[in-house]
């Protein structure tokens, strides 16, 4: 296996999170990268630093406008007033229309939500995440039949033009865009515990990308917008789009079931390669769970994705209890390893 992280990822350090009406202590923190990088040393992985690939391959999925402002956002906010907080972060949220007039209207419309401050290193650490997604997916270009991106931050909420749910640039849709010219039809399964509503929104009306997520049930539950069966696709993309959400308090043997039925999706599209979107949210003490997966629960979901009988990408998404990540690492990357 190929793993790969760059140490510029941990210049993220978010200090605002505003939540179900309250401000609390963020999650998404750069403490999570430590104990994962442990667990593959432990593993005997060598962890490489991915190559700067520039940002077109980013382009191709984000839009201009998003990006100037991602990319500028902190440095002209600490320019401005000196009662303005030390992170970019909106107290107004809009979508269409929207002016784009001031830096507060285009936080307004590029930030999604209160769970995506952006901080001084913020922009350097998302570029580098997809940077890392980037080059693994490299690495099954090139032959390999299993890497790992270790991308923090996340990506699989950032859309097009917005960031969210402590997302900024949706790495695993560059890693699959990137991709599309050597392996024609690409599976991404997504069991993180929260619906990835970027990569749906991305390859919505395509039919050469399939999108199957397994998440928690998104009434009241992030991101509350997407992530419903009914959401199927568009024009060409209708069909390749599958949602299945499941019922908060969820036991591991119908999280399980439903991977089955997942793979089952998958096997049907016959893909090229699977990419999957790794969440360590559904272990069961994680502060976001809504289902009971247990630590040997990573271990029987990878069985599941060892058979798949394709090239294997796996790019990470979340995971917020420090103390379980380095057991969950292991008990999910030693069973591919070993299969």
């Amino acid at each position: 296996m190929r793993s790969f992280f760059h140490p510029f990822q941990d210049r993220h350090v978010p200090k605002s999170y505003l939540n179900r009406g309250k401000m609390r202590q963020p999650q998404e923190l750069p403490e999570r990268t430590g104990y994962i990088l442990e667990a593959l040393e432990e593993l005997g992985q060598e962890v490489e630093e991915p190559k700067d690939r520039g940002m077109a391959p980013i382009a191709k999925v984000h839009h201009p406008g998003y990006l100037r402002f991602l990319e500028s956002a902190h440095r002209r906010w600490t320019a401005g007033p000196d009662d303005w907080g030390e992170e970019v972060i909106s107290n107004i949220y809009s979508r269409s229309p929207s002016p784009l007039r001031s830096l507060i209207g285009e936080a307004a419309f590029y930030q999604a939500d209160g769970s995506c401050p952006i901080g001084e290193g913020t922009w350097e650490a998302a570029y580098w995440s997809a940077q890392t997604a980037l080059a693994a997916g490299d690495a099954i270009r090139r032959g390999e039949r299993l890497a790992y991106g270790l991308c923090r931050p996340p990506g699989h909420h950032a859309r097009p033009d917005a960031a969210g749910g402590f997302c900024y640039l949706n790495n695993a849709a560059i890693a699959a865009e990137a991709l599309t010219p050597d392996f024609p039809r690409i599976a991404i399964l997504d069991p993180d515990m929260h619906h990835g509503q970027g990569i749906q929104e991305v390859f919505y009306e395509r039919d050469d990308v399939f999108y199957v997520s397994v998440h928690g049930d998104p009434g009241n539950f992030y991101p509350v917008v997407s992530g419903y069966e009914d959401e199927r696709g568009a024009g060409a993309g209708h069909g390749y789009n599958l949602n299945m959400p499941m019922p908060h308090g969820s036991s591991e043997e119908y999280f399980l079931g439903r991977i089955d039925e997942a793979m089952r999706a998958v096997s049907l599209f016959a893909p090229d390669l699977l990419i999957v979107t790794l969440g360590f949210d559904i272990y069961e003490g994680d502060p976001q769970a809504k289902v009971s997966v247990s630590s040997k629960g990573f271990a029987r979901m990878a069985e599941r994705f060892a058979d798949s009988g394709t090239p294997l990408l796996v790019i990470q998404e979340g995971g917020y209890d420090l103390e379980s990540l380095g057991e969950n690492t292991r008990q999910f990357f030693s069973t591919l390893l070993r299969s």
